[in-house]
């Protein structure tokens, strides 16, 4: 990525995904995350994951719905978002027929009736396309809405100086945060470049 696009983004660290997906509409620039299939780690994850069905999910940073459309279509109740009101149109246009919910809406400032209201929650590199410094607060925010189960799908990295993103890659130490608000982890993988990390939170017995 050109780094006169770095500093722009680094700027503006949540405003260039809605002057990124208004380009890719006016037909001046591509979305690298434009893809027809779910990613692979989340279809992995899933052929292990209980049914769906009578259970709500959440996808942050939903983008064109690769992933949101992949979970309704395991019969999760779906609510996904992002940023960009233009890509939430987008998102409809493609999708017109589908049962997700798709709103606009900040991961750093969600709505507050989303607290802990999700059986799943879903975090596909969202927090990594922001600048390290927002980071903490970014893993707070997506740990706070998570019911029963958060997954993390992200590029990984090692501790050490901060990268020239974006991305902004993960490292242990910013996986491990995730297990905050009650959350505890189930499990960490690290292949050669990516994370898949499960968190979950007992819930209270009666």
């Amino acid at each position: 990525m050109p780094s006169d696009d770095r500093r722009l983004q680094a700027a503006n660290p949540t405003g260039w995904f809605e002057d990124l997906y208004a380009e890719a509409e006016a037909g001046t620039a591509s979305v690298p995350w434009d893809v027809p299939h779910p990613q692979q780690h989340l279809v992995e994850w899933a052929h292990e994951a209980p049914d769906g069905q009578g259970r709500s999910a959440l996808v942050v940073g939903c983008g064109y719905g690769r992933d949101s459309e992949f979970l309704a279509s395991l019969g999760y109740d779906v609510t996904a978002f992002d940023i960009s009101p233009t890509a939430v149109a987008a998102v409809r246009r493609r999708h017109p027929q589908s049962k997700v919910r798709y709103v606009v809406a900040d991961l750093l400032n969600p709505p507050a009736e989303w607290h802990r209201a999700f059986d799943l929650v879903v975090e596909n590199m969202t927090v990594q396309a922001l600048p390290v410094s927002l980071h903490a607060e970014a893993i707070e925010k997506v740990a706070s809405l998570v019911g029963s189960t958060l997954l993390v799908l992200a590029v990984a990295r090692d501790e050490g100086p901060e990268p020239d993103g974006p991305p902004w890659p993960l490292t242990p130490s910013e996986i491990k945060a995730f297990a905050t608000d009650g959350l505890s982890t189930r499990r960490v993988h690290r292949d050669e470049s990516r994370w898949l990390a499960e968190f979950g939170r007992q819930l209270a017995m009666n």
